[in-house]
This record gives C-alpha cells, structure tokens and sequence, in this order.
C-alpha cells in the first residue's frame, strides 16, 4: 500500500511556489483523505480536481487544496487558472516521463496543497513555479527524499528564508566565544558593534554583566547582534531551573552552570536547558577531579568548559598520554559523547589557540584581549586567523545530493 509524502518550494518574490502532497493508493489512508476533502468544503479553502482542461481530469486523480484563504475572486482566479493548470499539467508530465508508473494512476489519488500569496500577479510566473514545485514533489515523494541523514546532516545547517534570522547551533566548531565581563552598557554595545560578523563568534554575556543588569541583558545584546549565538553566564550553583528559564525566557542560546554544584543541581539545570531548547554549559572552574564529576551525572551537558591550569603536568604517569594546558580534553571529551563540545579559557591569547585545537578544543573562550582592547576587531581578528573559513550555514541550500 503507497503512501508517499513529498515537499518543493521554488521562485521567489510573491509569485513563489511552496507545495506539500501526499500520493497513496486508493484504499489508503490518502483516499481516505482525497474523499473526505471533497466532501468537507470550508470557506475559503474549496479543493477543486486538477484537470488538463475543462472536462479533461487528469490522471492520477489529483485535489487541489488552498493554502491561504481565497477571500475574492482574484484570489479564486489564480487557484482555478494558472495554479490549477500548472498542477494538472505537472500530474499529466510525471505520467509521460515515468516518475509514475502508468500502471497504477487508476488506483492512486494524490492531494496537492497550494499556496498563492494574495499580493502575487504575474500568472506566468505563478504557472511556471507551482509546475516545477509540484512535479519536484511528486518525484520527491516517490524517491522518497530527504534520507534522514540529509536531514541531520541539514538540521543546525540551514534557515528558513521567512524566519528573518538565522536560528544558530553549534554544529560546525571550533568557535570563538568572546566574554563580556564588564558592567558598562555603552561598553559592552560598542565592543559588540566592532566585533566582526562572522559566524564563528559566539557572544557571553559574563557574570558582571548579569549581575547588574539582570538577564534582561541578552535583549540588548541581541539589539546590537540579533542574530548571534548567545551565552549566558549565570554560573549557576542552586535553584537552576528558574535561572535557566529566566534566561531562556530572554532567548539566551546557552546557559552556563557550575560544575561546583550538587549533582542533583546540575541535573536539573541540565535538564531544564535540555526542555528550553537550548544548551547547557558545565563551567569546571575549581572541580578537582572533572571526569569523575562527569562519570556521577545521569544527565551530560552539552558544552564542558575548562580553565586553564597552569600547574597540570606535560605527561600522564600511568598511561604516557599527552595533557595540554586545560587536562587531558580527549578523556573528557569522551564522558560526553559524540556531540559533546569542549570550551577552554583562561588567560587564552592567539598564540595558544593552536595548541588549544589540536588538542581538541571545539570552543575557544577570550576575555580581556578583546574587550580591553582599543581595537576590538584587530584583537578578534588576532584569534580569527586561525580559525577555519566560516561555515555555509546561510549558504541557499542547492539540494546538490538529489538525482539527475
């Protein structure tokens, strides 16, 4: 029994084409689905059979249902004239290149969502790109694209165009966290405004920062850069998941808690960052012994950060294992799992990111280098250079892995 689901969205400007479908058989839930719309009409969202012309359906037998409310005429002529046509003929010319087999259209249905913006009135264009749309779908559907890998691999990657920002997750380190710790608004916006646009800068609002203007503080970052990845740094010790929220509330993209917290404290903070949606960051500051605290939690963070220790030894006595500056980063790393991340600070300037990277750091935190700096972007940019190109996180997703 069939039941295929495909998806395409091509053009641009308010002619634009974004179509959902469903093919099936017949005795499917998708016939279910095909007879139960033709015999629940709603105002506004009439579906009307596709034909080839009129008196002429087309083969398979395709519904046309609207997305957006038809709310006069003109609304209703798109749908009935170059939306319904472009459908129709894509149905008719996936028949003749065989992305469906002749021998089963008298037995499938297909339902064929359409969307018409109000404001959209060129009719060539709306024909043109509900055509490639739908036929895009139909192949789509019974190719049976995306693979959940092209999905994984996609999901921190891509953006909506409509969303107007770009929702950032760290899928693709090393990154440069730069750390706000002061307690000057005017300071802290000017630094923010110099620092360079570039995705590889994560943005923490430091504890100064927190302490006197309250978590409300990630709304004024986010005036000066809406769309960075946003940390804040609560260091949180108790009561975690209302400090948690309180920051996510303000869409803060990561909370920092403490690793010197009850592991019933952590858990919850964990736990809540997890729920909100956003990532949690255990700051290891003064933890002795940090894969033992690890091994004791149910819950892992997503991020572990470490300070730099300048009294670790080069050498591990039982295992020869090189340590760099931060303790042995590949052990800990390890605790975490694979999507699990390493930030280190510390007294970090540009000399010692190499060293940080090869060791395996996937976040390298700086402070006073940059913000007491008198030229902020000239002290990122020291950093910056040894990191890789940004990623193609804005890059037009070409769909480069489907078919010829």
């Amino acid at each position: 029994m069939m039941y295929e689901i495909g998806e395409a969205l091509i053009g641009d400007g308010p002619e634009l084409a974004h179509i959902d479908l469903v093919i099936g058989d017949k005795n499917s839930p998708v016939g279910t689905a095909f007879a139960t719309n033709m015999a629940n009409m709603s105002v506004g969202h009439t579906p009307l059979l596709a034909v080839i012309r009129p008196n002429l359906p087309v083969k398979p037998a395709t519904l046309i249902v609207p997305k957006v409310t038809v709310q006069n005429m003109g609304d209703a002529n798109k749908i009935f004239g170059p939306a319904q046509t472009a459908v129709g003929r894509a149905v008719a010319d996936a028949v003749e290149e065989e992305i469906i087999p002749k021998d089963i259209v008298e037995d499938t249905v297909i339902l064929v969502n359409v969307f018409i913006d109000p404001s959209a009135k060129d009719y060539r264009k709306i024909y043109q790109y509900n055509y490639g749309a739908t036929k895009l779908a139909i192949k789509r559907a019974l190719e049976g694209y995306p693979s959940v890998d092209k999905v994984l691999a996609e999901k921190d990657r891509g953006t909506h165009p409509i969303m107007g920002f770009k929702a950032m997750r760290l899928w693709n380190p090393p990154y440069l966290q730069v750390a706000l710790d002061l307690d000057n608004e005017e300071r802290m916006r000017s630094i923010i405004r110099d620092l360079p646009k570039r995705e590889r800068i994560l943005i923490e609002a430091g504890t100064p920062l927190v302490k006197k203007f309250g978590v409300e503080v990630i709304n004024k970052i986010r005036e000066e850069r809406p769309g960075a990845f946003i940390i804040a740094d609560l260091k949180t010790l108790d009561v975690g998941r209302v400090e948690v929220k309180m920051a996510a509330d303000q869409t803060a993209d990561a909370v920092a808690i403490s690793g010197l917290g009850t592991n019933e404290s952590i858990e919850k903070a964990i736990h809540e960052c997890s729920k909100q949606g956003i990532y949690s960051i255990l700051d290891m500051m003064n933890v002795k012994d940090i894969p033992e605290k690890l091994e004791e939690l149910s819950l892992k963070p997503n991020i572990v950060l470490l300070h730099r220790n300048i009294d670790s030894e080069t050498m591990r006595d039982n295992d020869n294992e090189q340590q760099s500056e931060w303790g042995n980063i590949k052990e800990i790393k390890a605790k975490l799992g694979e999507r699990g991340l390493i930030a280190v600070a510390g007294g970090v300037t540009p000399d010692k990111v190499n060293t940080a990277l090869s060791n395996g750091a996937d976040i390298i935190i700086a402070g006073r280098y940059i913000i007491g700096s008198s030229d902020v972007r000239r002290a990122a940019d020291d950093f910056l250079r040894y990191f890789p190109q940004d990623s193609d996180t804005m890059r037009l997703a070409l769909d480069e892995d489907e078919k010829i």
